[in-house]
């Protein structure tokens, strides 16, 4: 879809949008579109239970005393309380509500409002930017589709005042939406089509935009010794692989003049489990058709690095991940094996499919070891325990840095991808007590399972700030949300580009 911005006149033919405040208050726009059609929106406006409440819509077919097709009428809520967020969610809707309607272009008017914070401006690149996010579409594999199915909108126009610096900030916004579509694009690919060297080869195409890109190979990971990662994709007939995506956008003089190293990066390591049957230990049937998006961690980094690369960043930042194909055979891991991690530490396995733990281990200790960065944040499909705690709605954060944890959260805040801060302890570290190894995958109980698995990985950071997400409930949403449609849901590349962009780019 299209988006164009340009000035606040209404148009003549087409479908247009305008808004109304709380108490049916018109705005200016709306009462324009009231004068043509001689009184008769505030007529139909009276005659529904539409009161200008925040979401609330109105639809006015041919509109009398106008060419249009469509009248379609948002309501605003109170002035006072328009923010961004709800912004994106009013744009998300009017792509939700007229994307399949046969317009081919929709137009919406917005307007400068006495008592909002937001100048027209931003609350146009604000809707535009929710509408774009709520018009991705998986549909590649729908060869019978019907026409009449398909979306039909491919032009979204704003109107408003101030319509070049709206441009300009949608600008932005829109690379960090490419960055959102690769990676739901990628977590929806089915898992003939999404495997730990396609994966791969979906990451090295960042080279048009800049992103170094490393491919490392079995034999280059068995001479690093990173035996953890390897043994979770013994089962498979699919190599395991690692990718280090690196992006050097920093201002060399800024980072040299506070004092540090111009070329430290911080650094975002990824899950990529392309598909998880649970290994030896197997899943159950129902439902595991869904862990073709175990990589979700790693479609999220990809999308992240797409996103900085995109916008050119200033700052450099080095994403890995660790690909495999969690399959059961007769090569495939066994519970009771014990593995040698590539930090030397070794690991009893007790369940074969708590092997996201044991892919982050070896990514983690690498990233630390070799780029030394400020900081280290990594995402994991990890834990079914964490939608126990939270459910859909929230990420699990779990971190070694208080700074660090609120800066995550309160990015996540201003994006509308919220987290919630879990606990860690030395009394969680020693459920994982092995009696062969230096640690076990899994404490072998029934409790705080997210909390012992984030436990786990701390283990391969040293004292290198460090933060996990833990995002098993919201890679995938089971229904429409305003910005997000069913599916894929690309939860964190927005939240972790946000925390980039506060706090760690060079002025």
């Amino acid at each position: 879809m299209k988006v164009v911005f340009s000035k606040p006149v209404l148009p003549d033919t087409g479908a247009l949008v305008v808004g109304v405040l709380q108490n049916r208050r018109l705005t200016p726009s709306a009462k324009l579109l009231d004068s043509k059609m001689n009184g008769e929106l505030t007529r139909a406006i009276k005659a529904s239970r539409f009161k200008g409440a925040k979401a609330q819509t109105l639809t006015i077919l041919a509109p009398v005393g106008t060419k249009l097709d469509r009248a379609f009428v948002v309501g605003l809520g109170k002035a006072k309380d328009i923010k961004s967020l709800g912004m994106q969610a009013l744009g998300g809707g009017i792509y939700a509500a007229l994307g399949s309607k046969g317009d081919k272009m929709v137009a919406v008017a917005i307007d400068a409002l006495e008592g909002c914070k937001l100048n027209p401006a931003e609350m146009a690149a604000e809707v535009a930017y929710g509408a774009r996010l709520r018009s991705f579409q998986f549909d590649k594999y729908r060869t019978k589709e019907k026409k009449t199915d398909k979306p039909t909108l491919n032009t979204l126009r704003v109107l408003c005042s101030g319509f070049a610096r709206a441009k300009t900030v949608f600008a932005g916004k829109e690379k960090i939406a490419d960055g959102v579509f690769f990676t739901r694009h990628l977590v929806s690919e089915p898992p003939n089509v999404i495997y730990p060297e396609s994966l791969a080869n979906q990451a090295r195409t960042l080279t048009k935009l800049g992103v170094k890109v490393q491919v490392l190979n079995r034999a280059r990971m068995q001479a690093l010794g990173m035996g953890a990662l390897l043994g979770v994709g013994k089962g498979s007939a699919r190599e395991p692989k690692m990718v280090v995506m690196q992006w050097h956008g920093a201002r060399q003089s800024a980072a040299k003049k506070r004092g540090g190293r111009a070329d430290v990066p911080i650094a975002f390591v990824g899950k990529g489990v392309t598909f998880d049957s649970g290994g030896i230990s197997i899943k159950p049937s129902r439902g595991m058709e869904d862990m073709k998006w175990d990589m979700g961690g790693a479609g999220v980094v990809i999308g992240l690095m797409k996103t900085l690369a995109g916008r050119k960043a200033r700052v450099n930042a080095v994403g890995v991940i660790g690909l495999v194909e969690n399959m059961p055979s007769s090569t495939a891991q066994r519970p009771g094996d014990i593995v040698t991690s590539m930090s030397g530490q070794t690991i009893e396995v007790i369940n074969t499919d708590a092997e996201g733990r044991l892919v982050l281990a070896d990514a983690l200790w690498y990233c630390k070891d070799r780029f030394k960065p400020k900081l280290i944040i990594d995402l994991a499909t990890l834990t079914g325990a964490i939608i126990i705690c939270l459910g859909n709605q929230k990420a699990g954060l779990f971190s070694n840095d208080d700074v660090l944890a609120k800066r995550i959260a309160a990015a996540g805040e201003v994006v509308g991808e919220p987290v919630w801060r879990m606990p860690l302890g030395d009394e969680y570290d020693r459920m994982l007590k092995s009696d062969t190894a230096d640690v076990r995958n899994i404490s072998g109980g029934h409790g705080a399972g997210s909390i012992t698995a984030a436990q786990f990985l701390q283990r391969f950071v040293d004292k290198t700030p460090w933060a996990h997400l833990d995002i098993a409930g919201v890679t995938w949403s089971k229904k429409d949300l305003p910005t997000v449609p069913k599916g894929g849901t690309g939860f964190g590349v927005r939240l972790l580009d946000c925390l980039v962009a506060n706090h760690y780019e060079s002025k």
